[in-house]
C-alpha cells in the first residue's frame, strides 16, 4: 500500500487547511494522521476507523481539527481550521494492516506510512 499526502503549505494563524491522503488501494483498516516538528518526535494528531464511525483526536486539536474519509476515492482527508504557529510540523498520515479497523493513538500500530506535507503556520 502506497500513501500519499498532499495540501500542505503556508497559512496565517487561524487560517485553514485541508490534507489529503491518497491510497493505491483499499486498506480495509483505520487511517491515522501524525506530525513531527523539528527536534520533537513524532506525534498523534488523529485517527478514523475504516467505516468512519469512529475518530480519535490528540488534545491539542480537538475541535480545530476534522478528520474523514472516502472510501470509495481511497482517500483520507484532515481539515485544518483555527491554525496556530505551534502547528507547523511535517503531517504524515499512516494505514494499519488490512483489517485492523479500529482507530489507535500509537504510531508502531501503523504499517503503512506517506511521504509527509509542510505545513506552516505563521504568527
Amino acid at each position: 500500500v502506497q500513501l500519499q499526502a498532499s495540501g500542505g503549505g503556508l497559512v496565517q494563524a487561524g487560517g485553514s487547511l485541508r490534507l489529503s491522503c491518497a491510497a493505491s488501494e483499499r486498506t480495509f483498516s483505520s487511517v491515522g494522521w501524525f506530525r513531527q516538528a523539528p527536534g520533537k518526535e513524532r506525534e498523534f494528531v488523529a485517527s478514523i476507523s475504516w467505516s468512519g464511525g469512529s475518530t480519535y483526536y490528540a488534545d491539542s486539536v480537538k475541535g480545530r481539527f476534522t478528520i474523514s474519509r472516502d472510501n470509495a476515492g481511497n482517500t483520507v482527508y484532515l481539515q485544518m481550521n483555527s491554525l496556530k504557529p505551534e502547528d507547523t510540523a511535517i503531517y504524515y498520515c499512516a494505514a494499519r494492516n488490512l483489517y485492523n479497523v479500529h482507530v489507535s493513538p500509537r504510531v508502531n500500530d501503523y504499517a503503512y506510512w506517506g511521504q509527509g506535507t509542510q505545513v506552516t503556520v505563521s504568527s
